[in-house]
């Protein structure tokens, strides 16, 4: 496939206007607005956190022996 003029002609639908299956007009402006148009700082660890069951600290045998064990 062409990159160049040759392609522009082959263009005959608005793409850029409103949802395609149900003419919704807001659709455009929620994805701008939506979770993961920003910078997410915190929100895209969360499924990495999710996969492990949310664990924090360092590993249970790493801990050294605590004072509920003795």
């Amino acid at each position: 496939m062409t990159k160049g003029t040759s392609s522009f002609g082959k263009r005959h639908n608005k793409s850029h206007v409103l949802c395609r299956r149900c003419d919704n007009w807001g659709e455009k402006a929620k994805r701008r607005k939506t979770t993961g148009s920003g910078r997410m700082r915190s929100l895209k660890l969360v499924p990495r956190k999710f996969k492990n069951g949310f664990q924090n600290g360092a590993p249970k045998g790493a801990r050294g022996p605590t004072a509920a064990s003795s």
